[in-house]
């Protein structure tokens, strides 16, 4: 894949940027950078890069990176990367109304990289989509080194940027388009540090809040996105609502910053038909990924609901950390409830993931509570606090009630009343096939 590498001659960090990587060129030799290997043409320009017209009509590449430098009302020392457009009026060069394609997995490539070798005093970002050029067909965005002259002559600053572009290797990342936000974008960045959501164009708030379906479909189309993120500290309520619904008619979800975390190495596809069949099971239900990393087909594994229930009780972060060591699976979780009893895994592993779950169930019940096994039935011997017990030792309804039932003594006219004396025993019966294969 050829990138062009497109500089001014009128702009200093562009100017740095393009020494600097002709120096690292000749230190390390040009196969040594995965840009290189790939194709690379150098074009510089006479004029501002922001005013440029039809370029990719004179400089045939698979995609442009502008090398240039960042200016800023509050200046300060900063490596960023976006993509160019305007949402609205074109004071800054472009059309009105106009974006360009992005290229979100390479663009996330190089922010990971200016984070990486940012010199120390220098903070890495996005920033959203804004300025000319607008006409690009061809996916490009723009790497900068701002904000002032100190900063655009700073052959460290040069230097780390011409190594991020050089380094810069597209992963598995799943093109989004966001709204909301300052113009560095801040959770943008963090989520396309830290996970495979990567960002193509980027709207403010101010150009969120007045959102059109036209301007929606030019993001969508000109970023390949799959899916929306909405910081929605950063819009009101009904911005993030009309957002949200213009995502839905467009028929892209919403991705939460926690749903991209979740997702871990799993296939964008295989994350939908796994998000496809919780939802039958539990509409609105949030999907929790336990080792999944594969595209292979699925199916989903029911256990016990009464046995499930019992091994949450009381330990459920305990359990749910289990979950990471046996068949990878998925966990549904739904209405305030950690996990239902049915789970979603590989298809070829289904009867394996089905023995795990029952096993690590009744193992976490044998661990915490009194229980025997008798064949089929696992019968399960609980304490529990006995309101009654309690009146008739002379203790007062109220907070003396939730001490002993959290397992505190308390004193009642001088006496001590201990948790063991206003107990009773409980006992409950499940029954499971075969059980004795899981104990």
């Amino acid at each position: 894949m050829v990138t062009a590498l497109i500089h001014s001659s009128l702009d200093p960090a562009g100017v740095a940027i393009r020494s600097a990587i002709d120096d690292l060129i000749k230190e390390r030799g040009g196969f040594a950078w995965p840009l290189i290997s790939d194709g690379v043409i150098f074009h510089e320009t006479e004029g501002r890069l922001i005013y440029e017209r039809k370029l990719d009509r004179r400089v045939r590449a698979d995609r442009i990176i502008f090398l240039s430098r960042h200016t800023s009302v509050r200046p300060e020392p900063v490596l960023t990367v976006h993509v160019t457009g305007n949402f609205r009026e074109a004071s800054y060069g472009g059309e009105p109304e106009e974006l360009p394609a992005a290229d979100p997995a390479m663009m996330q490539a190089v922010l990971r990289n200016l984070i990486r070798y940012a010199p120390d005093g220098y903070r890495a970002a996005y920033e959203v989509t804004h300025h000319g050029p607008t006409d690009l067909v061809t996916p490009s965005f723009f790497v900068e080194i701002g904000s002032t002259e100190v900063e655009w002559r700073d052959g460290n600053a040069a230097r780390a940027v011409a190594e991020s572009v050089l380094m810069a290797e597209p992963g598995d990342a799943i093109p989004l388009v966001g709204f909301g936000g300052t113009h560095y974008a801040v959770r943008q960045t963090a989520i396309a540090a830290e996970t495979r959501g990567a960002f193509g164009h980027i709207a403010h708030s101010r150009e969120a809040a007045g959102m059109t379906p036209e301007m929606l479909g030019q993001m969508i189309e000109r970023t390949g996105a799959v899916a929306g993120y909405i910081d929605r500290k950063a819009v009101s309520g009904t911005e993030a609502d009309q957002i949200a619904h213009l995502l839905k008619e467009a028929g892209l979800p919403v991705l939460a910053e926690g749903m991209l975390r979740e997702m871990g190495d799993l296939p964008w596809k295989t994350w939908c038909r796994a998000s496809e069949l919780a939802e039958a099971i539990a509409y609105g239900s949030l999907i929790k990924n336990h080792g999944l990393r594969e595209d292979r087909n699925l199916t989903t594994v029911s256990i016990p609901e009464e046995l499930l229930a019992e091994a949450l009780r009381g330990h459920e972060e305990e359990f749910i950390s289990l979950l990471n060591g046996i068949t990878p699976c998925i966990r549904i979780a739904s209405e305030g409830r950690a996990a239902l009893s049915t789970f979603i895994g590989y298809e070829e592993d289904g009867s394996q993931l089905a023995s795990d779950l029952i096993t690590l169930c009744v193992q976490q019940i044998t661990k915490h509570y009194l229980s025997v096994v008798e064949g089929v039935r696992l019968i399960i011997s609980r304490d529990r606090f006995d309101p009654e017990k309690a009146r008739m030792l002379g203790v007062p309804a109220g907070s003396l009630f939730g001490r002993l039932a959290s397992g505190h003594s308390v004193t009642v006219e001088g006496r001590v009343v201990r948790p063991e004396m206003v107990n009773s025993c409980v006992m409950r019966e499940i029954i499971i096939p075969g059980l004795e294969r899981y104990t």
